[in-house]
């Protein structure tokens, strides 16, 4: 058992991702970020579709294609796998919490 928002860094030096569970078709994670963006070269493009939602402050996910999603509070996004895809955007101001689940 456990608290999804307990034990929340009081520093971020660099994201946090923390996985929950995991088994062989899915993994659960908890991302924690505070400003940290993907980096400028290159692509998330797992093989996994993700499922992703934001559970505390915002952020917005940036595809090849140009098109940008703006994610607040409550908003979530299924990403089929192999779409290349990047955070372009976090709020630096507050911490934005992630649930992402990974599936085959």
């Amino acid at each position: 058992m456990g608290n999804f928002f307990s034990l929340l860094p009081e520093r971020f030096e660099k994201e946090v991702c923390e996985v929950l569970a995991k088994s062989e078709n899915v993994r659960i994670e908890r991302i924690i970020s505070k400003g940290h963006i993907s980096p400028d070269k290159g692509w998330y493009e797992q093989v996994e579709n993700e499922w992703v939602i934001v559970l505390e402050g915002s952020g917005i996910i940036l595809f090849d294609t140009g098109v940008e999603v703006n994610l607040r509070k409550g908003d979530y996004i299924n990403i089929p796998s192999h779409t290349k895809h990047k955070v372009s955007w976090i709020d630096p101001n507050i911490v934005t919490i992630w649930l992402a689940i990974f599936y085959k």
